[in-house]
């Protein structure tokens, strides 16, 4: 059979190279793809997304040639959580060969509420800095290159706005494939609303929790892709 394509779209802030180090677990059905999305890497000159549908359309007219050519799987971490799930239902509509899985981290199920989380686009740069190094994944030394910071803060913040002002569009029906949600114990998303993801799908949805922060899929990267490649292997029939 083809190798199973992995789609992989990032976190606020995050590029394609953000999975660079994930080649190195992967098992050899599997053929890892990060996709670039705009305002960043290769793409860095082009603008941000205004909202999620944005960078949804972008992301299916990057990947959709590629849909009809065998096994694939969506994988996104918070930012790309909510993007893997609405490019889902883009699909889905559009009547392209849906996913055989697809893998959420790293965010509460989209219908939840984010009236009472912990809100920062609109915050200043001061405030800003200090509420990104609470949350982890950004190394402490990166604040102090100002020509890093030049850059670097306005995608973050544009990031942050899209996921902040994401509001959840009612579906008509669960997603066909089985799905697989993986959190950090000690991120801000309460158990039940990562366990409310179960009614996205018509399918198997397996929860995993692990002792950690936002950035869990990195502190435990191993066992991550251990998930990511059996739960691959067993939707392929491998």
């Amino acid at each position: 059979m083809n190798k199973i394509k992995l789609f992989c779209f990032p976190f606020a802030g995050g590029a394609a190279a953000s999975y660079s180090q994930w080649r190195q677990y992967m098992d050899p059905v599997i053929d890892l793809r990060p996709i670039e999305l705009a305002a960043r890497g290769r793409r860095m000159r082009e603008s941000n997304y205004n909202s999620i549908d944005d960078a949804v359309n972008d992301v299916f007219n990057i990947i959709k040639d590629e849909l009809k050519q065998g096994p694939y799987a969506l994988y996104g971490h918070s930012m790309g959580s909510m993007i893997t799930f609405e490019l889902a239902y883009k699909i889905k509509a559009a009547d392209y060969p849906g996913p055989i899985h697809c893998f959420f981290t790293g965010r509460a199920a989209p219908q939840i509420s984010r009236d009472k989380k912990r809100r920062l686009h609109h915050l200043d740069d001061k405030q800003f800095k200090e509420q990104l190094l609470e949350m982890g994944g950004t190394p402490k030394e990166f604040f102090e290159h100002p020509e890093l910071l030049e850059v670097f803060l306005p995608l973050l913040k544009g990031d942050f706005r899209l996921t902040e002002t994401y509001i959840h569009p009612p579906k008509d029906a669960p997603l066909d494939c089985d799905i697989t949600v993986m959190s950090g114990r000690q991120d801000e998303d309460l158990e039940e609303e990562v366990e409310a993801f179960r009614v996205h799908t018509k399918g198997n949805c397996n929860i995993h929790y692990f002792d950690g922060g936002h950035f869990f899929i990195y502190e435990e990267q191993p066992r991550v892709l251990e998930i990511i490649n059996q739960s691959l292997k067993k939707s392929a029939g491998l």
